[in-house]
């Protein structure tokens, strides 16, 4: 797989629904254990809320994970899931914490305000798409840099450091199905004397 897609950074949002109070966090995680550990942050922030309902998919070993933490079977944790499932995302974790208003929202209403207080995280972040990427420095000479970096434009790539001393030394991250198009024409270009070092191979948003 040379893509999927996650959510960038942490967030949160909430609403009420008949004085009941949802306020949904999410974020980015790569284990189980980051996940419970998320999920028990949660719990120590609102200790005197009544429920903390959660999901999660992860992309090591397509592990899904939900709980209703005390609402009926399936009208919270599972709504939370489908939220996750239904974007296509993986490595996310999803927390729902519910202060109970007095008035009961039936089945079909948890059902509901689960889903919307998922959805309003997700929606507050966004969706990233991480790619697999070469990582790979490069020596250049002073005279041709300029000219290097514009050459970078055609490509997906971006320069993520770079290095100013007898030679300079960018450091560049490229999609990885584009490594070897972008090496040749870097032959082509300085008749072989650019000759880019692979660092290795990561997934990151591009």
């Amino acid at each position: 797989m040379d893509s999927y897609l996650t959510i960038p950074r942490a967030g949160e949002a909430e609403f009420i629904e008949k004085r009941s109070r949802f306020i949904g966090y999410i974020k980015p995680v790569t284990t189980e254990s980051e996940a419970a550990a998320f999920v028990a942050d949660i719990r120590a922030q609102h200790k005197k809320a009544n429920h903390h309902c959660y999901a999660y998919i992860l992309r090591a070993g397509n592990i899904m994970r939900y709980s209703d933490d005390g609402e009926p079977q399936g009208t919270a944790g599972t709504p939370i899931l489908e939220v996750i499932r239904r974007e296509g995302i993986v490595d996310t974790v999803v927390v729902v914490t519910r202060y109970f208003g007095g008035v009961l929202l039936g089945a079909g209403g948890l059902v509901r305000a689960y889903t919307h207080a998922a959805k309003l995280a997700l929606d507050a972040v966004g969706i990233a798409e991480m790619c697999l990427c070469t990582d790979l420095m490069m020596e250049t000479p002073y005279a041709w840099y300029e000219q290097t970096t514009k050459f970078l434009d055609d490509y997906p790539a971006q320069i993520l450091a770079t290095s100013f001393a007898g030679v300079v030394t960018p450091h560049i991250r490229i999609r990885a199905d584009s490594f070897a198009a972008l090496k040749a024409a870097l032959t082509e270009l300085s008749a072989g004397k650019l000759c880019p070092f692979v660092m290795g191979e990561i997934f990151a948003p591009m």
